[in-house]
């Protein structure tokens, strides 16, 4: 193939509907639910058996960017770039920068875009390669949509109406979007209507020869997006200003939905957009009583409940059809009918200033991770976890003083103007106002206690004089 397929990684969601689990630092797609990886990750490694493939083009939130990075070097698979949107703009725009991208940058115009959700759940098998060979053949003429065979009157996926002759491309017919369940359980009898899968293949210059004439807005927000660029380590910051005019447009509703130049290649293969706790219940292993159960969960006349057990043991008695997820700092209960609801509620939670809608309590950090331990009047104890090769900022507080605990691992600590090793078992102490450093020169993980002290703890407290990762 002359021009290999692209992968187009969108890792942009929020994961709402899987709080408390999905948070806004770390979402879903970032998250191994399933063992064998994170989502994102699965994501990149079912394209293993896809032969003539480009290294992926990955468009994530500025948030993320450390995480998409360490995800891709866990498997091994570098990507040609790492687009970061200043903030969301929906999926639209998401594509579009990836198409200007290859086209202006990379100079592949022609190259076939097969642009995938980081949160989907689907076989990789030959029916999968396929349907990608068969998109990539018409690319560069049509806008290919891929449509899943539907199983179940569900409610919560939009609809592609089409008739495609076996595997080949068949023009769209109509997009519906989520129907009632007397609506799908028609559109399941009928056989001609396809979920709508939200995965894509086109050309980088079909599609914004497609979206200039439908949304110019967009095209021309792309444009200015990727021409006002700056590099930032192995990251590209898609300018801010051209986000900020840019409406708000999924490329189903904006594009997909307007031109007439759609095709739908059918998609044999088990598919599911992991996007409640109902679809992971339909997806995990249940027991006798329709269970789903993860971690330390147990059961005792519980029947058809999701049970997710994350830090302590979870007991769910004489109930039904719930969903129970406890982490570490909290705890979700609800009905499993009523899942697809749970977004609104996260909205109520950061309508309140709950910080348990952006971060855990384990805060992932360039470096490594920290976890708040125990909080009180004047003091808090933290786990710090620093990678090998890796380092915190060299920093001072204003308003904290702190002490360091090597519970295992080797640490060379810099303090003002001296620098010094701390073995196993050793500690030091870090007044207020010292210039001070965290670091791994070892091959194994580093984990510290740090014990803080002052009148006033917040993680706004750092003044930062050198960081290796490009943070202010």
């Amino acid at each position: 193939m002359n021009n290999p397929i692209v992968p187009v990684i969108l890792s942009g969601g929020a994961g709402k509907r899987l709080w408390p689990l999905s948070r806004a630092d770390l979402p879903k797609q970032f998250i191994d639910l399933f063992g064998g990886g994170s989502l994102f990750q699965n994501t990149l490694t079912r394209l293993s058996g896809l032969p003539d493939r480009a290294p992926p083009l990955v468009v994530c939130h500025q948030t993320h960017r450390f995480l998409a990075a360490d995800h891709l070097r866990r498997i091994d698979s570098p990507a040609q770039a790492i687009l970061l949107e200043p903030e969301a703009r929906n999926t639209a725009l998401a594509v579009a920068v990836a198409a200007e991208w290859l086209m202006t940058v990379a100079e592949r115009p022609q190259a076939p875009m097969l642009v995938l959700p980081a949160d989907h759940k689907l076989d990789a098998d030959e029916a999968l390669y396929r349907a990608f060979a068969e998109a990539a053949r018409v690319a560069s003429e049509q806008l290919v949509t891929f449509g899943v065979r539907p199983t179940r009157p569900a409610t919560g996926y939009g609809y592609i109406e089409a008739s495609p002759d076996g595997s080949a491309a068949a023009p769209v017919k109509r997009f519906v979007e989520k129907p009632d369940r007397e609506t799908a359980q028609g559109f399941l009898e009928r056989g001609d209507y396809f979920w709508n899968s939200g995965m894509f293949m086109f050309t980088a210059e079909r599609l914004l020869t497609e979206l200039e004439a439908a949304r110019p807005e967009v095209r021309q927000a792309a444009r200015d997006a990727v021409a006002g660029r700056r590099s930032d380590l192995d990251f590209e910051r898609l300018a801010e200003a051209a986000y900020a005019e840019c409406p708000s447009v999924s490329i189903d509703y904006g594009l997909m939905e307007k031109s007439s130049r759609v095709a739908m290649v059918p998609l044999e293969t088990d598919w599911t957009d992991v996007g409640s706790w109902s679809a992971l219940h339909e997806l995990g292993e249940a027991d006798d009583a329709g269970n789903v159960r993860h971690g330390d969960a147990l059961a005792f006349d519980a029947h058809d409940c999701y049970l997710h057990a994350g830090t302590r043991l979870l007991v769910a008695a004489a109930v039904r059809d719930l969903v129970v997820v406890e982490t570490s700092d909290a705890v979700l209960v609800g009905h499993r009918d009523h899942a697809q609801e749970l977004s609104e509620v996260v909205e109520q939670l950061a309508s309140a200033g709950r910080s348990e809608v952006v971060e855990h309590r384990q805060v992932h950090r360039p470096w490594g991770s920290y976890d708040s331990l125990d909080m009180g009047d004047r003091f808090q104890v933290k786990r710090l976890t620093v990678k090998p090769g890796q380092a915190i900022s060299v920093q001072r507080h204003a308003r904290r003083s702190e002490h360091w605990v090597v519970v295992s691992g080797r640490a060379e600590v810099t303090r003002d103007d001296e620098t010094f090793i701390l073995e196993e078992n050793q500690s030091t102490y870090i007044p207020l106002g010292a210039i001070h450093r965290l670091a791994n020169p070892g091959d194994e993980m580093l984990e510290v206690i740090e014990v803080q002290s002052g009148d006033y703890l917040g993680e706004d407290d750092i003044e930062r004089f050198e960081d290796r990762y490009g943070r202010q």
